[in-house]
């Protein structure tokens, strides 16, 4: 593969911004552009939910990097202004604003867009939480606020329920799962979230479906349920997953089905390629299509991409990794956790709250859960990679 003389970069987030790096560690002297959607230079999303939200940091401390290591990356960074079209075989891509950017390899690094309930868009005391504006407009509803609803026990809600309830707010935490992060890590540990989070007052109302939104005016007023009951809220959020965010690509001929679809080395299309929460790539470890949505896989996709783009052809091949922070206790997540794994503990106990769990198929470790034992579950993720 020949080295492209110049790299075009949508998107401006941890993805793009490792791919970047990546491309600078490794040599490239080519020209690189980055263009990002958000008028902020290249944030982390993770404090978003956390450190941001409860007000601890400001939003200038989640920046990835300082201005003048930006600028000593020698890239050209085109921030707000949305990409809008993909002529893959130009390698050009086209804005909000009317312009024309190309590169001989373009790395598409747009990340995902959250979901939302119908009903949703223009009413007061709804949000999403994805960007700085989606914090900060949060924190300045809850700060006002007494009663929060969060539609969602995946990771981002079981996260900003405990942010909230460190803040003070009244919290109900709703969703068709019957413990937080079921889905994640499966009912033994997710029935030790659940009891996390009630013994920190959260109200848990889970194992039921949200059926729609009910207003005061043009304000939020309650949650109404699948059985018809309605949890009244002053503020709600909505944390039911996200979609990658491809609308752009429609009609470049790419193959777009929850995701950029990729090949082994997360190339799209001749010159083309995928990295972060949109790419959707070939793991030949794992045997099919995977997708991550997590800070790790963005970091290491961009310096697999980058290697491949400076002629390296080694298949990105990750054992999957994410962690959350709720209250006072880290989880840490190697590997794959399935729904009918055989749980045991292999470190530590429940009650004491510090144990790595082992999750095993058919005689095969596929996945090392630590709850407060970080080092204890990177041990045993050997066994996930032997």
């Amino acid at each position: 593969m020949t080295v492209p003389d110049s790299v075009l970069v949508v998107g401006a987030s941890a993805a793009g911004l490792s791919t970047v790096e990546a491309l600078r560690r490794g040599g490239y002297g080519g020209a690189v552009t980055v263009l990002g959607a958000e008028r902020h230079l290249p944030y982390d999303r993770p404090p978003m939910s956390k450190k941001v939200l409860a007000g601890d940091w400001e939003p200038d401390r989640a920046r990835l990097r300082p201005e003048d290591a930006l600028e000593a990356l020698g890239a050209e960074f085109v921030l707000g202004d949305p990409a809008t079209a993909l002529d893959p075989a130009a390698r050009t891509v086209r804005t909000a604003s009317g312009r024309e950017l190309r590169g001989d390899a373009v790395v598409l690094a747009t990340g995902v867009r959250p979901r939302t309930l119908p009903g949703q868009s223009g009413l007061g005391g709804v949000h999403v939480l994805r960007t700085v504006e989606d914090a900060l407009a949060l924190r300045a509803d809850l700060l006002a606020g007494e009663r929060l609803v969060v539609v969602g026990e995946g990771v981002l809600g079981a996260e900003i329920a405990a942010t909230a309830r460190g803040m003070g707010a009244t919290v109900t935490m709703v969703g068709p799962q019957h413990a937080p992060m079921a889905a994640q890590i499966g009912p033994l540990v997710g029935s030790r979230l659940a009891e996390l989070h009630a013994g920190r007052g959260v109200e848990l109302r889970l194992g039921t479906g949200v059926d729609g939104l009910t207003a005061a005016g043009e304000r939020v007023s309650g949650v109404r349920l699948t059985t018809g009951e309605v949890l009244p809220a002053d503020v709600v959020v909505v944390a039911i997953g996200a979609v990658p965010a491809t609308d752009w690509l429609a009609g470049s001929g790419l193959d777009l089905d929850d995701g950029v679809v990729c090949d082994a080395h997360c190339r799209a299309a001749p010159g083309i390629y995928a990295v972060g929460d949109v790419a959707r790539w070939r793991h030949e470890g794992l045997g099919g299509l995977v997708r991550l949505e997590n800070r790790t896989n963005a970091t290491e996709q961009a310096a697999a991409v980058a290697a491949t783009l400076l002629g390296e052809q080694r298949p990105y091949t990750p054992v999957p990794y994410f962690w959350t922070d709720q209250y006072d206790v880290k989880v840490q997540v190697h590997g794959v956790l399935p729904p009918d794994a055989e749980v045991t503990i292999a470190e530590g106990a429940v009650e004491d709250g510090r144990f790595v769990a082992r999750y095993q198929r058919d005689g095969r470790t596929t996945g090392v859960l630590g709850w407060n034992m970080a080092k204890r579950a990177r041990l045993l993720r050997q066994e996930i990679t032997a």
